[in-house]
């Protein structure tokens, strides 16, 4: 692997997602600030500083807030008109105190852009109506510590991937669902929105690869999954290809043996290239090798 520093950008983050000139970059407390993505397509010799745009957050109304740590945005739109579509999160531990964890849960926003700024309404939630069950869960008395989960859209094949660390048996787990229609789901009052709750008949396709360390960031591209994790010098930061459909890990690589310790928070593709970013707001453009 070849990584080429390419800007910075204020602030570090959780994940977040490219669409047309913006980059948005979410927290997990609902705060997002986007940047203008333009100065990535032409880059030089200098390392740049991508402008702020706008700073928002997710409405505080709202019954939830992601942890943001799997932003990406789908193929469809809530209303004709509307310049984005779908945008998803995963809300990963952010509950992890609660009565109910919410383990597999994902929010769907309408993402609007006003005069200055932009606003999220969340419309709809998506839920792994399993995370009870051995197949979701480690088996045994070895509680899995994340079993949270992530999410990722694959947009070309309209496939919802959900994933999740199991601790016990040491590997990582990968479900592919059909992405729920937005006008799929019954309300549920706790969250005001129509709600999917996916079970075992949903599944299309399930497997088992390699183990991975506090997932932080992932998105798919031409049917792979790729990810970045990491958290702390004892847990290194790491990128990660993931292909679905071969059901196996392509690619992984420590970043610590090209000599980057930072947690890498983010990842997502521009134009056909794959970016990532650290934590401190550091942006890699990153070339995989892959057979």
């Amino acid at each position: 692997m070849r990584l080429t520093h390419r800007a910075n950008m204020a602030f570090g983050a959780q994940d977040g997602a490219f669409y047309g000139d913006y980059m948005f970059r979410f927290n997990a407390d609902g705060a997002c600030r986007v940047f203008d993505a333009r100065p990535l397509d032409n880059p030089g010799t200098e390392v740049i500083d991508l402008p702020l745009i706008a700073q928002f957050r997710t409405d505080p109304a709202d019954p939830v807030t992601p942890h943001f740590n799997a932003v990406v945005f789908g193929n469809e739109y809530y209303a004709p008109g509307d310049a984005f579509p779908l945008l998803y999160a995963n809300l990963y531990n952010n509950y992890a105190g609660a009565e109910d964890r919410m383990e597999g849960t994902c929010c769907v926003y309408r993402l609007q852009k006003t005069d200055d700024s932009f606003s999220t309404t969340l419309v709809q939630v998506i839920r792994v109506g399993f995370v009870k069950d051995t197949l979701w869960k480690s088996a045994g008395d070895k509680a899995d510590v994340r079993p949270y989960g992530n999410f990722v859209i694959d947009t070309e094949q309209n496939l919802l991937h959900a994933f999740t660390m199991r601790d016990a048996e040491h590997m990582t787990r990968y479900f592919t669902f059909r992405l729920p229609k937005l006008a799929e789901g019954e309300c549920d009052p706790r969250f005001g929105v129509p709600t999917v709750t996916l079970q075992k008949e949903d599944i299309l396709d399930w497997f088992d690869t390699e183990y991975h360390l506090y997932i932080q960031g992932a998105c798919c591209h031409g049917g792979k999954i790729y990810s970045s994790e990491g958290f702390n010098k004892n847990i290194p930061p790491a990128l990660r290809v993931i292909e679905p459909a071969a059901k196996k890990q392509l690619c992984h690589t420590d970043l610590t043996t090209l000599g980057y310790e930072i947690e890498a928070e983010w990842i997502d593709f521009r134009n056909g290239i794959c970016y990532y970013s650290d934590a401190k707001g550091q942006i890699y453009e990153a070339d995989f090798e892959i057979d």
